[in-house]
């Protein structure tokens, strides 16, 4: 049986010209009735938009769109990279997705300017071979499209280099090619500059509008490799570049850059990998022009070739493809491993889910293992209260098992064969977060999603754009609703939550609007006995008053899988000299990003509770919450104190990321600053004899928090378990 060719979607022809966007598609081993359509990703925010595609006449397959430079433009925000894919219905009637592979070359030359926007369209091909667009104001294009590394020792080098720059008007007085080696990071790198006469590349008119340009973007030139090896006489590694220099001409000054490392890849005309030997009078040399698998940056490298030296490099090499091939199977063999545990794991969970239930045996679970927190604390306390003929027992994150301990609270640490069968025998589970999405639930088994919050940014179906690490938007969406529909409870806190969990959810089982359990603590023990002892037990100080500060997780501080970024745009030095005598200030921020900061300057003043197991203790000890979009305001505002919203990024939060639910600005229980003096002036308000809460913090209470009078754990647990 033969296997089928894939499916394969190549540009055949691009022109951007007179803010019109035009591209012919040309397709192998496409069956009669696929409708393709084109995909244009953004690749920082993975927005999506959908062209549709026309088929040229003729019996080729070859489709064709156009589209307006403005729409591509909006795409990107004015900036930034779109990748080109072709979305096709496949034999299983199924959608499927492929990039656009680019075969067009040189594609860069097609680029255009918008002059209206001081902006180029730049087209290019990827490392990968692909089609992409992106905006830029200025950018370096050189190719390098001959390469051919002579016996005799001279490299040859053709290709062109020019540079784009819709804002500047600088004319090019001279290019030099720059070979360039680092040196110890005190040295000052080593440089050979070889100048580039302009050469016409009339070859190339059929890629561009101004051919003109081709009479001086053209380079030609042979480096004489053995001359360099004679006069220097050692081992190096250089990089290549092309410097330009312009002349300014409004003020005749001259300007001198360099381009980025040159890139070299694969053609028909060029291979990547070249070597020699040579005599030289110092004994045979090797010289060797390669590029770099990941970045294709091309390098030089020259050394002796004689024996010594080949054994070393023999050794070195099988060394190196020896580790390689061990870290890769080491890789695969991990990743089988961990998908065969995975899976046998999930047949076990099954196999105990047949097993009878456990009767009246209640897991809880907060903040997937890490916490003792939030709604299925305070449920788990009620019921340990009043409901003691239920077992109770936590799923614990292993790492996080000692807080448990130090409380006597009964808990299993998750993913054990003990977990496992706890799991999938008990009757009830009360989670405030998502489960991972392979476990199943059992049938006997009832889940109660207890949630974390009131939402102001939208959630799952309701967002437009999803940027997290290891996923999209399209399979975001698609787990949530997956997870939520073995949801059996979901407890809201007002009705208007409600509403937006049915729909972001896709919820349809039975809704709990009873208020937020953990929020019962807020209403209950508000005194000025457990602030002081809450105080002692956080080591802060009784004489000053406590200002909390607890921003939101923002879903573009990652910028890969693993890593995230971040910055604390609030000056702490600033607020430390002019409020320093009478507030200490701490921190709940979010887990990825609070190891990256460093409070060793600001001891004394600046707490970090990011890891404080009941962020309801912090509320009840703070006189003041600034925050920005994060939902803890919703409950912070059960306690009737001042809260101040610090948002120097709110036309970007509001208008690129999430969105609002609700008009953030005009009814938030309280004042909106992009400054830090701002928040200084704010905090010192608070201080005087007549201040009051703001007239939005009524309307805001009674829409937020009419529910919350001390008694919603009571509520829920009744729903859920009963009038016992």
């Amino acid at each position: 049986m033969g296997i089928e060719n894939p499916v394969r979607y190549k540009l055949k022809h691009l022109n951007i010209k007179e803010e019109t966007f035009s591209i012919t598609i040309s397709c192998e081993n496409v069956t009669a009735g696929e409708e393709p359509s084109l995909q244009i990703i953004n690749r920082k925010t993975k927005a999506e938009l959908s062209v549709p595609l026309k088929r040229l006449a003729g019996e080729g397959g070859e489709y064709h769109a156009v589209m307006s430079t403005d729409l591509l433009s909006d795409h990107t925000d004015g900036k930034g990279c779109l990748d080109f894919y072709v979305s096709f219905i496949n034999d299983d009637s199924d959608i499927s997705k492929k990039r656009l592979k680019s075969s067009l070359e040189p594609i860069e030359l097609s680029s255009y300017k918008d002059e209206a926007h001081h902006m180029y369209f730049f087209p290019y091909t990827t490392k990968k071979g692909n089609f992409s667009l992106k905006l830029l104001q200025k950018k370096f294009v050189t190719r390098i499209d001959e390469m051919e590394l002579e016996s005799d020792g001279s490299l040859h080098l053709k290709g062109f280099a020019f540079r784009l720059n819709a804002a500047e008007t600088l004319k090019i007085k001279e290019k030099n090619l720059i070979l360039k080696m680092k040196k110890g990071k005190e040295e000052e790198p080593l440089i050979l500059k070889y100048p580039l006469h302009d050469v016409p590349r009339h070859d190339l008119d059929e890629y561009v509008q101004d051919t003109t340009m081709l009479d001086t973007i053209g380079f030609d030139t042979k480096i004489d490799l053995n001359a360099v090896y004679k006069e220097l006489n050692q081992q190096l590694i250089f990089q290549f570049h092309i410097q330009f220099i312009f002349e300014d001409a409004g003020t005749g000054e001259e300007v001198i850059t360099n381009s980025k490392p040159l890139k070299v890849l694969k053609s028909e005309h060029v291979n990547p990998n070249q070597f020699t030997v040579l005599k030289t009078e110092k004994g045979p040399a090797r010289f060797h022009v390669f590029t770099k698998k990941k970045t294709k940056n091309l390098h030089l490298r020259m050394n002796d070739y004689s024996f010594s030296t080949r054994v070393e490099y023999f050794v070195k090499g099988k060394l190196k493809r020896g580790a390689s091939f061990v870290r890769k199977r080491k890789n695969k063999l991990k990743k089988f491993i961990e998908k065969r545990i995975q899976n046998t794991y999930k047949a076990g969970f099954r196999f105990a889910g047949k097993l009878p239930v456990k009767q009246k045996l209640v897991m809880f679970e907060s903040f997937a293992g890490k916490q003792y927190s939030c709604n299925p604390r305070a449920i788990y306390e009620y019921m340990s209260k009043e409901m003691p003929e239920y077992r109770l027992c936590w799923s614990v994150n292993p790492a996080y098992s000692q807080t448990f301990k130090d409380k006597g609270i009964p808990y299993i640490e998750r993913f054990t064969f003990k977990w496992l069968f706890a799991m999938a025998r008990a009757e009830y589970w009360v989670v405030n977060s998502r489960m991972p999405l392979w476990i199943p639930k059992p049938e006997h088994t009832t889940y109660v999603q207890t949630w974390h919050g009131t939402p102001l940014k939208r959630l799952a179906v309701d967002m437009d754009e999803v940027h997290m690490p290891g996923t999209n938007t399209e399979k975001y969406k698609r787990n949530f609703t997956t997870e939520a529909s073995k949801w059996d409870y979901l407890i809201s806190p007002n009705a208007y939550s409600t509403e937006i969990f049915a729909r972001a959810f896709q919820f349809n089982k039975t809704m709990i609007e009873s208020g937020y359990p953990r929020n019962d603590f807020l209403q209950t023990d508000n005194s000025p006995s457990v602030i002081k002892a809450l105080k002692e037990k956080m080591n802060l100080p009784q004489d000053k008053k406590v200002i909390i500060y607890a921003p939101t997780w923002r879903d573009d501080q990652f910028y890969k899988k693993g890593k995230y970024k971040f910055d604390l745009d609030l000056d702490l030095h600033q607020l430390r000299e002019a409020i320093g005598d009478r507030y200490v200030i701490i921190l709940r921020m979010h887990y990825l990003v609070a190891e990256n900061f460093d409070l060793g300057p600001y001891k004394g003043f600046a707490y970090d509770f990011s890891s404080y197991e009941d962020i309801r203790e912090l509320y009840m000890v703070s006189d003041l919450l600034i925050t920005d979009y994060s939902s803890v305001f919703f409950d912070y505002a059960n306690l009737k104190r001042p809260m101040l919203f610090y948002v120097p990024d709110i036309e970007t939060y509001r208008d690129k990321l999430r969105g609002f639910y609700f008009d953030f600005e005009k009814e938030a229980p309280g004042p909106l600053v992009k400054e830090t003096g701002d928040v200084i002036k704010w905090v010192n308000e608070t201080e005087s004899d007549d201040y009051k809460l703001p007239d939005s913090f009524g309307p805001f209470y009674e829409k937020f928090c009419y529910l919350e009078t001390g008694e919603s754990s009571e509520k829920a647990v009744k729903v859920i378990f009963g009038d016992k």
